[in-house]
C-alpha cells in the first residue's frame, strides 16, 4: 500500500469547528491517487485510454479531525478481480495518534474509448500484488 501526509487546513473546518465530513472522502483520494501513480495506472490511462473510476466508496467516522494536525493517509487493496480493485483507508491523526476514520472503495476499470469495464492491463495487476502481496484474486 501507499502512506501519504497531508495537513489538514483551516479552511477544511465547517461551522461546528472539526473538519467537514465530505473531507474525508477527498483525503482518501489523495491517498488513492497516489496509490494509482505507483502501480501506473495515470502511465496506463494516457498510453490506452483505460483508467480506473470509483464505482462505490464508503467511510467510518471514529473522532472529528481538528485544525490544526496532520493526517497518514493511506490506501491498500484487499482483493481484486481482472477488472476490478476493493481497497482500504486509513485516516490517521497525527496529534491524536489514533486512526479517526476507515474506508472502503471499489474501483472498476474502464475503457474510456468504448464506454465499458474492462480488464486492468496486466503490469497493472503485477504492480498491485507487488505493493499488496497479501491481496487476494477473486473470480
Amino acid at each position: 500500500g501507499v502512506q501519504i501526509e497531508l495537513p489538514i487546513q483551516w479552511g477544511d473546518m465547517d461551522a461546528f469547528e472539526h473538519v467537514n465530513n465530505v473531507h474525508y472522502f477527498r483525503f482518501f483520494e489523495s491517498a488513492r491517487i497516489a496509490y494509482f501513480m505507483r502501480i501506473g495506472l495515470t502511465t496506463t490511462i494516457e498510453a490506452m485510454k483505460v483508467g480506473p473510476i470509483l464505482a462505490e466508496t464508503s467511510c467510518r467516522y471514529r473522532f472529528p479531525l481538528k485544525f490544526p494536525d496532520t493526517l497518514v493517509a493511506a490506501a491498500r487493496t484487499t482483493t481484486y478481480t481482472d477488472t476490478e480493485l476493493h481497497m482500504e483507508y486509513l485516516l490517521w491523526s497525527q496529534t491524536k495518534d489514533n486512526a479517526a476514520a476507515v474506508g472502503t472503495g471499489r474501483v472498476v476499470c474502464f475503457d474510456f474509448t468504448s464506454g465499458s469495464r474492462c480488464q486492468f492491463p496486466n503490469g497493472v495487476l503485477n504492480a498491485v500484488r507487488t505493493m499488496d502481496p497479501l491481496s487476494m484474486k477473486r473470480e
